[in-house]
C-alpha cells in the first residue's frame, strides 16, 4: 500500500480523544484493568490511548461507546480528527504488533533498528530521506521513533534479540560525534536487562542473511510472526512456513554473529578508538 494512502491521527487530537476516554472511564467508576478487561484489550493499549501515545481505532471506539455507554461519542471523535500522515500504512500494523510483543528479534544489515537508535542518529536517517523531508517532519518523525523505545524501560520489556552487521557499527551517519553517542547507546544498551545485542562481523565466508533485514515476533497469545522492510513497502509475515524460514535464518545468524560478549568486546574497542 502507498502510504499516502493511509492518514495517520494529529497528535494533539490523539491526546484530546484519549483525555475523553479517561474522564468517560473514570465516570463510570472503573479502573483501566476493569476497562480493559470488559472490552477484551490489554491494560497498556488503555493506558496509551489515555495519554494519547496510540491512536484510538474505530472499531475499539464502537466498544467503549458501547461499554462506557456514551451515545456514540468516542466513534464519532475518531471520525472527525485532523490527520497527518507520521507513520507509513505499512508501518502501522507492525508497530501495533512491536508494542504488545513479549519477545522480538531484529537482523539489520544497513542501519540500525529504531528501538536502538539515538536522537541525533533517527535525526541523522530521516535527514538522509530521499525526497526529502521537512524540519518539521522530521520532528515529527524523529519523536515517534524515540516513544517506541518506551518498550525496552518497562518494568517487564520483551525479550528482545539484535543482530546488526558490522557494517552499521563502523558507518559514521550523521558526523563523529553522532558516531561515538550511538557506539556508547549501544554498549548501554547491551547491558539492558533481556536485550542480546549480537554484531555479525564483516568479511564472513557465510552468511544466512543475505537476503535482507528481516524481523520475528511472538505475541501474547505466543503467536509467531515476521516482519520484512522494502524501500516503498513492508510485509507482515503471518504464514507458519514462512515465518519458520526466517526463524531458521535468525537461528544461524546467531551462530554466524559475534556471541553478546566479543560484540561488547568489539564496542569498547572501537570507543577506545574514539
Amino acid at each position: 500500500m502507498h502510504p499516502r494512502k493511509r492518514q495517520r491521527k494529529n497528535a494533539s487530537a490523539m491526546k484530546l480523544v484519549g483525555a475523553l476516554v479517561g474522564q468517560f472511564r473514570e465516570f463510570a467508576g472503573l479502573t483501566q484493568r476493569e476497562l480493559a478487561d470488559r472490552v477484551c484489550v490489554h491494560e497498556e493499549t488503555i493506558a496509551s490511548v489515555e495519554q494519547g501515545r496510540r491512536p484510538l481505532k474505530p472499531d475499539l471506539a464502537k466498544v467503549l461507546d458501547r461499554v462506557l455507554d456514551t451515545k456514540r461519542a468516542l466513534e464519532t471523535a475518531v471520525a472527525n480528527m485532523p490527520e497527518i500522515d507520521l507513520v507509513p500504512a505499512w508501518a502501522e500494523q507492525y508497530m501495533d504488533i512491536e508494542r504488545e510483543a513479549i519477545a522480538l528479534s531484529f537482523y539489520a544489515n544497513q542501519v540500525l533498528p529504531g528501538l536502538l537508535q539515538t536522537e541525533n542518529y533517527a535525526r541523522a536517517v530521516f535527514r538522509n530521506k530521499v525526497p526529502a523531508l521537512s524540519e518539521e517532519e522530521i520532528n515529527a518523525q524523529v519523536a515517534a521513533r524515540l516513544e517506541r523505545q518506551e518498550i525496552l524501560h518497562r518494568k517487564e520489556p520483551p525479550t528482545s534479540s539484535f543482530i546488526i552487521s558490522e557494517a552499521i557499527v563502523v558507518d559514521r551517519l550523521g558526523s563523529d560525534e553522532v558516531y561515538a553517542e550511538t557506539l556508547r547507546h549501544l554498549r548501554a544498551c547491551a547491558d539492558l536487562p533481556g536485550i542480546t545485542l549480537q554484531v555479525m562481523p564483516l568479511g564472513r565466508e557465510t552468511h544466512a542473511g543475505l537476503a535482507g533485514p528481516f524481523i520475528l515476533l511472538e505475541t501474547p497469545d505466543h503467536q509467531h510472526l515476521a516482519y520484512t522492510e522494502t524501500q516503498r513497502g513492508s510485509q507482515l509475515v503471518t504464514d507458519r512456513d514462512e515465518v519458520s524460514i526466517l526463524a531458521q535464518k535468525y537461528a544461524m545468524l546467531r551462530t554466524q554473529a559475534l556471541n553478546p560478549e566479543e560484540t561488547k568486546g568489539l564496542l569498547d574497542r572501537l570507543l577506545g578508538e574514539q
